[in-house]
């Protein structure tokens, strides 16, 4: 039984929650990283070359700057040293390797570590080939402009990323976006400098196919044939776009320089006493396993991240299209077939727990209707003065009747109890009622079976920022749910701010039951299992008291959302039931799980990939999130139009979704990790102000 005491929740799964997302904002800024996503692109302009000694502009391809002057050297006479740069690449990269084999060559491939790392086996297959490994740094960066510890950064992970892939330590490094040596300006000295200072050999190219250009077949295989008999390097790609021209030209030129009695080989088998690789120790062997692990398991995060965004939005964009073709549906049929008026009395049961500050108002609204009504006021064992102040009124066809504090549900079975009326309508404490209120709900109880009638509930407190998001929530989450409920004739909630109920049909149930935190949903739910209709009328407004500070409305999303859950595996077996329990079970169930449970628990994930995607510049994922939010908006200036509300509130829901939103994301997350810990949560009485007003 749900009584008005405090228990601690349990408070663990919040530092799993924000370990969690702090392991995937490190993936997924890992991911960044990889792909070029922030700021690894940036690519300086070819600056003065004062310090550059004039050796290692002379042409030959291969420096070693650690010597003054450097020491350069090419490839012997009629002898090609093919390279290719920015792989392994899934797609080109096994087909260049192709067709080397088929020609009976070898090349050197300068693999970034990004690529290596997520494509290991690529770089099996090129050793297994006979062909050659170098090192191109870890993202494609520009050294020159890295700076010392980004460099370092780049050229230590690729150091593991390669001796965990390939299993060597590789001193042949070219630097990216520089082609010739003539292209070497002071920085790029600075960085060459840098790196023969830790024993390594700095391979450019002295003949640039400008395959990355596509500009035909015929022009690579120009551009690639060398001039005259001198040794070369060979700059080519397999990967970075589209390579088919690639692989074309290779395969015609090969055979043409063979032809022409040239020898086709690496950089270390065309220089024949250069040494380039040594045997990888054991724990850089290691080292570079967890760093391939954690970059494909940044792939990985990324992909199902992006995967995830897709779907949030289309399940966004098909829920969008449902409430709106089913709100449609509804106003065509309440328009069509208005209800008859029902002149039987009517009770409302108001259960009362420290309502002192609103239950005047409650009971004043109520005694205003236009329809006959007695009203049973509960007190829940009160500890202010709301019995008091029932009692000062001494208002007509008002009872008050005491019990100790019991909880909600057994307050609710008091007054069906003591009610002598068929048809009763239970309101909250600090609900105010329209004066046509209780006849429009009375009305729908001409259909014999119709056991339920939910009311449009709606915030009376709207003027703070709080207040007002709460009131777009009201409208749009609740009401215009509640349209799409009644049309597909699964309504999962008649809310306890505003309802209507068949007194002989709650009865037979037993009365509501006291083992759910949300009563409603739960008694609800088992009118339908028990075969009753439930219907929604949205012009039977009652003006509720939301809460007013984030405190309180944690407490009560917090109860709801338990509730809720409650209800959900109370009645999971109206998913194989007939009749209304089937349409409930195989309708309105999987509808409250999916977009109030399971998305939510998703949400803040996404919500991280999001906000990276709009630093990173993702295009694809800022144009989801927009859509996201474009499906919010429309229903919502649909729902306020269908229940005549001004839409200048809605100004406030693009902050809604940054603040608001996550908050509620917190609180599902909360009730899930309650349910699973198997802690029963106790009754959270909220502050009530007494400030529930009709917002004509």
């Amino acid at each position: 039984m749900a009584r008005h005491i405090r228990t601690p929740p349990p408070r663990a799964h919040w530092l799993l929650l924000a370990t969690l997302l702090i392991a995937i904002t490190v993936l997924l800024v890992l991911h960044a990283v990889i792909v070029g996503a922030l700021g690894t692109e940036a690519v300086a302009t070819v600056g003065p070359a004062a310090q550059v000694p004039a050796a290692a502009r002379s042409g030959d391809p291969v420096i070693d700057a650690r010597h003054d002057p450097p020491t350069t050297s090419r490839p012997p006479d009629k002898t090609l040293a093919l390279t290719f740069d920015d792989g392994p690449d899934p797609e080109w990269t096994p087909r260049i390797l192709d067709v080397l084999s088929r020609h009976g060559v070898h090349a050197t491939f300068f693999v970034t570590g990004a690529h290596a790392a997520g494509h290991p086996g690529l770089v099996e297959d090129i050793l297994a080939g006979g062909n050659e490994i170098g090192h191109h740094t870890a993202t494609h960066v520009d050294l020159r402009t890295a700076g010392s510890l980004r460099t370092w950064l780049e050229l230590r992970s690729t150091d593991l990323v390669l001796a965990h892939t390939a299993g060597v330590n590789t001193s042949l490094v070219r630097l990216p976006y520089l082609g010739t040596p003539d292209e070497l300006d002071d920085a790029a000295w600075a960085a060459a400098r840098h790196l023969s200072e830790s024993g390594r050999l700095v391979v450019m190219s002295n003949v640039d196919s400008k395959d990355w250009r596509r500009p035909g077949v015929d022009t690579i295989v120009a551009n690639a044939t060398p001039k005259d008999d001198r040794g070369v390097v060979l700059l080519m790609h397999d990967s970075g776009g589209d390579r088919a021209q690639t692989v074309a030209a290779l395969d015609k030129l090969i055979p043409t320089l063979k032809s022409r009695g040239w020898r086709i080989d690496t950089v270390s088998g065309s220089l024949r006493a250069l040494g380039t690789s040594s045997s990888a120790g054991i724990l850089d062997r290691v080292a570079g396993a967890l760093l391939v692990g954690a970059v494909r398991a940044a792939n990985l995060s990324a992909s199902v991240l992006q995967a995830l965004l897709v779907v949030a939005t289309v399940l966004a964009v098909l829920r969008m299209l449902l409430l709106l073709i089913t709100a449609g549906m509804h106003v065509r049929r309440t328009r069509r077939a208005p209800l008859p008026p029902v002149r039987a009395p009517v009770t409302v049961i108001v259960p009362a727990y420290n309502e002192a500050a609103g239950i005047e108002a409650t009971l004043r609204s109520i005694m205003t209707s236009r329809h006959p009504v007695e009203v049973i006021v509960v007190d829940d064992g009160s500890t202010d003065r709301t019995a008091s102040i029932v009692d000062s009124l001494a208002l007509p066809r008002v009872r008050l009747i005491r019990q100790r504090n019991a909880g909600k549900a057994a307050a609710l079975n008091t007054g069906l109890a003591a009610a002598r009326t068929e048809l009763v309508v239970m309101v909250d404490g600090d609900t105010v009622l329209e004066r046509d209120t209780v006849g429009r709900l009375a009305a729908h109880f001409a259909d014999p079976d119709v056991g339920a009638v939910s009311g449009n509930a709606k915030v009376g407190n709207r003027r703070g920022l709080l207040g007002r998001w709460q009131h777009i929530e009201y409208v749009i989450g609740f009401n215009l749910d509640r349209r799409m409920y009644d049309v597909l004739a699964c309504m999962p909630t008649v809310p306890g701010a505003v309802g209507a109920f068949r007194r002989s049909a709650v009865q037979a149930l037993g009365g509501v039951a006291t083992d759910t935190l949300a009563e409603d949903t739960d008694l609800t739910m088992a009118l339908e299992r028990a075969g009753w209709r439930v219907t929604y009328e949205e012009r039977a407004v009652a003006w509720t008291e939301a809460p007013a500070t984030l405190g309180q409305l944690w407490k009560q999303r917090y109860r709801w959302c338990y509730g809720t859950l409650q209800a959900v595996w109370k009645h999971r077996r109206a998913l194989v039931e007939r009749g209304p329990a089937g349409r409930l079970g195989r309708r309105g169930l999987p509808y409250l799980l999916l977009f109030q449970v399971i998305l939510p628990i998703m949400a803040p994930i996404v919500d991280v990939a999001a906000i990276l995607g709009f630093l990173t510049g993702d295009g694809s994922t800022v144009w989801f999130w927009l859509t996201f939010l474009a499906m919010q908006a429309i229903p919502g200036v649909v729902a306020f139009h269908l229940d005549g509300e001004r839409l200048a509130p809605l100004l406030a829901l693009p902050l809604q979704q940054f603040v608001y939103r996550q908050l509620m994301y917190l609180v599902v997350i909360q009730s899930v990790a309650t349910a699973l810990s198997g802690v029963r949560l106790p009754w959270h009485k909220l502050e009530r102000h007494g400030t529930a007003r009709v917002n004509a």
